[in-house]
């Protein structure tokens, strides 16, 4: 699950309330208020609570980015504790009070790192950033070449074809010479087959258009014929879209084929029959559901009814068709960022189409029919720039398909009769005064195209979390030809902090605001970051009883320090510091903490709280030993300020403090077991050692040799008898064959003795087996024959 958190802090009478929220699976907004620390502690009063009218941005988004495949699936959130973004605690001249106590508890308990702290500083601030849309980059070049990848020089169909070729069109990629061969004998099949259905014909006309294959005017001719047909008696809006558009197509493609309509207005009428009167379109007659995606569809098929009509359309039409496009954008939905997009309003279509194809589609019909036409389509440019705005807002789509639909509809705004939207981008939101960044702002169109002349004035800061306006006064920014952008220096007037930047575009030319929409005033979240002062640091160790100091210590902050002090739990320890800006305002980090570490590793957290011009926190060891465990021993002081625009953040060592705390009672609470290293599980693992069995005790030398013997015995008296025998060769053949059968019988047998003893001396019983097996298929074969030989001579020898 995707998280963002949000706490905020509502002062109440005796307590703090606080409001925290996470983005469940179903892209819901769920607060929670909590009478009680921002770190779980145990609650006086909580309830889950949900508020709708602001949580349409954060749902959609979430939504959006889950269907789209955006958000991060395997990737394992920070193990950080859960920090307000500005947590204080008011510290009385008595910190043991409840509050102070429950606190540190809580940060004991919750916290074990805090080496990234900053990290989820910086997280809480891009969270609740102004969107900064930026026009299309080299990373979509980069990830085009990634989504869209021909196998073998061709892709899955025609459709996905058009879509990757589209895209690098568009992007300005040359692929074209790897994949024209194969895609281009494709084309050719689909177009001259009979039998391709009109989708089919639109997607080969498609990539046509762009890969200009070698295709015959008579293909054109007898596809010209059968699309006419198709949309004289179609009854289906796909049917009126694919054909119509094969034929605005073949059109551009061939200019000796004939693909006007002869009856355009009846065929006008019959698309504008399915209209309904929210500005939507059913996808048949047969079909009562209405479907915004659809609507995208009717402009587009509507748009070549009216650049195919051999005569004019009926004027009183086109303006009815107007009409309905204004309706149809008062649908639109609206995020606070000012982007807008379109959504389908029923769930029970077949195939149900997401926010971006069916604002895609809408973009596609929009601009087509208002290039068609003449007259305006009065949509105001903040709409239409706004839905710029979605399409840019989604950064870089997960898949083909949605990658296809952000860029081509971009394309489509790109230049369109309506209004073309330009784009306020900054490259940096994040401006330094210690290296004095200036301002840079620039606007272009959505695919990166120069603006027509204007001037960009920044009209007001506001700091946030406040409605009242610093004192920067309208300022015009300087133009700069050869980067193209716009520069400002920082005012002297913005301290480090957060802003909010108001800028407003201005055209030179009045006859440019008829064509291009800049949306009058644009809000951007500006970081200004500096190197804090860290002034009158000093850490005291107090006695408890009247307040006399029993040991003071100037601190540098900035520095190392390595302090040794010594308490017990009669005294108390303060420690206190003050942080001022550049420009010498007091400032106030989003995070300061402190922290004790016993030598057993157990660590106890307290929240600094800032009292009048400095921090200052004192802590009476009397009314912390149950919190400390009564652990007496050395206790390593750290000191952790942070902050988003805070350049010189820290977390430091201060030195150690000695503390001798009493004997804990019977029943005091133990202190808690360190907690594991979630990474220790990678790290080595012990060696592991294999301890083999004892061998067993071998007999004795001299048993050894007569049982060597005892061995030897049959194979001695063996050779003795043949010996005493005799050996008989007269029966050996003397022809050539049977002598060579009879040579290698024996020779085999003399093998399988060899292997015998080898078997005992070095072979395993696996090799051993194999060669067995081997000799024993020989021996057969050459002592079949040999005992043949021998069977007929003593055959021949009784029958003489």
């Amino acid at each position: 699950m995707h998280h963002c958190f949000d706490l905020r802090q509502v002062e109440e009478e005796a307590a703090n309330m606080y409001l925290q929220y996470y983005i469940n699976e179903n892209g819901d907004k769920v607060y929670t208020t909590k009478k009680e620390s921002p770190l779980g502690l145990p609650t006086q009063s909580a309830h889950p609570a949900r508020f709708s009218p602001d949580d349409m941005y954060s749902r959609q988004r979430f939504l959006l980015k889950k269907r789209f495949g955006l958000l991060p699936i395997q990737q394992s959130p920070l193990n950080l504790p859960l920090l307000s973004q500005s947590l204080t605690t008011q510290q009385s001249s008595r910190p043991e009070t409840p509050h102070t106590d429950q606190l540190s508890n809580a940060f004991s308990m919750a916290t074990r790192n805090l080496g990234g702290f900053l990290v989820l500083i910086l997280a809480i601030a891009i969270c609740e950033a102004a969107s900064v849309f930026q026009p299309i980059s080299d990373s979509h070049r980069s990830a085009a070449s990634e989504l869209f990848t021909a196998n073998d020089g061709s892709f899955g169909s025609l459709e996905e074809a058009y879509e990757a070729l589209r895209s690098f069109e568009i992007l300005g990629i040359d692929k074209k010479s790897d994949i024209r061969t194969a895609i281009c004998q494709s084309v050719v099949d689909k177009l001259g087959s009979s039998s391709s259905a009109p989708k089919d014909l639109f997607y080969a006309l498609k990539v046509n258009s762009i890969l200009k294959c070698k295709v015959n005017d008579k293909i054109f001719e007898g596809i010209a014929a059968r699309l006419k047909a198709i949309a004289n008696t179609a009854s289906s809006l796909l049917d009126f879209y694919h054909s119509i558009g094969s034929l605005v197509l073949i059109k551009d493609q061939s200019s000796e084929v004939d693909v006007l309509l002869a009856d355009a207005g009846g065929i006008f009428h019959s698309i504008k029959s399915l209209s309904q009167s929210d500005g939507r379109w059913r996808f048949s007659s047969d079909n009562p559901e209405s479907s915004t995606y659809a609507a995208g569809l009717a402009l587009e098929a509507l748009s070549g009814v009216v650049s195919l009509a051999s005569s004019e359309i009926d004027q009183s039409k086109i303006g009815t068709l107007k009409s309905d496009i204004l309706k149809l954008f008062d649908s639109v939905e609206k995020y606070d960022d000012g982007a807008m997009y379109f959504d389908e309003k029923v769930v029970d279509l077949r195939e149900r189409q997401s926010p971006l194809s069916t604002t895609a589609s809408v973009v596609r019909g929009l601009t087509a029919f208002a290039a068609v036409t003449s007259g305006n389509i009065k949509v105001p440019g903040d709409k239409i720039l706004g839905l710029a705005k979605f399409f840019l807002g989604i950064g870089i789509p997960g898949n083909a398909k949605d990658f296809f639909n952000q860029v081509d509809s971009l394309a489509s705004l790109e230049s369109n009769k309506v209004a073309i939207p330009l784009i306020l981008s900054l490259p940096a939101t994040v401006l330094s005064l210690t290296k004095k960044d200036r301002l840079q702002v620039k606007v272009s169109t959505v695919l990166g195209s120069s603006a027509p002349p204007l001037t960009v004035k920044l009209v007001r800061a506001l700091s946030s979390g406040s409605k009242v306006a610093t004192t920067i006064e309208s300022q015009e920014l300087k133009f700069d030809r050869e980067s193209e952008s716009h520069f400002l220096d920082v005012p002297k007037s913005v301290d480090v902090g957060n802003y909010i930047f108001v800028f407003e575009v201005v055209l030179h030319d009045s006859e440019d605001e008829k064509v291009y929409a800049t949306g009058g005033s644009t809000q951007v979240q500006i970081f200004v970051t500096g190197v804090i002062k860290i002034e009158n640091a000093e850490i005291v160790v107090l006695d408890s009883d009247v307040g006399s100091i029993e040991t003071q210590k100037k601190l540098d902050l900035a520095g190392e320090n390595s302090l040794a002090l010594s308490a017990n739990h009669l005294q108390k320890l303060r420690l206190s510091f003050q942080l001022t800006t550049p420009f010498g305002n007091a400032f106030k980090p989003h995070q300061v903490f402190l922290k004790l570490r016993h030598e057993t590793k157990v660590e106890h957290i307290f929240v600094v709280g800032k009292s009048g011009k400095k921090f200052e926190i004192i802590l009476d060891f009397l009314g912390l030993v149950e919190k400390f465990y009564y652990l007496s021993g050395s206790y390593d002081i750290q000191l952790t300020v942070g902050d988003a625009v805070m350049e010189n953040s820290f977390f430091r060592a201060i030195g150690y403090i000695d503390l001798d705390l009493p004997e804990a009672p019977e029943k005091a609470s133990r202190p808690p077991t360190p907690a594991i290293d979630p990474y220790s599980k990678y790290g080595p693992k012990a060696e592991i050692s294999h301890i083999f069995r004892v061998p067993e005790k071998r007999p004795s030398q001299e048993l050894s040799l007569i049982f060597l013997g005892l061995v030897f015995l049959p194979l001695i008296g063996f050779l003795v008898g043949l010996l005493r025998l005799g050996v008989n060769l007269k029966n050996f053949p003397t022809s050539a064959l049977p002598a060579t059968f009879g040579i290698l019988f024996h020779v085999g047998i003399a093998a399988v003795l060899l292997l015998y003893v080898l078997f005992w001396l070095k072979l395993d019983l696996f090799t051993t087996l194999k060669w067995v097996g081997l000799l024993g298929v020989f021996l057969l074969f050459v002592g079949h024959r040999i005992l043949s030989h021998q069977a007929s001579t003593s055959a021949k020898l009784k029958s003489a």
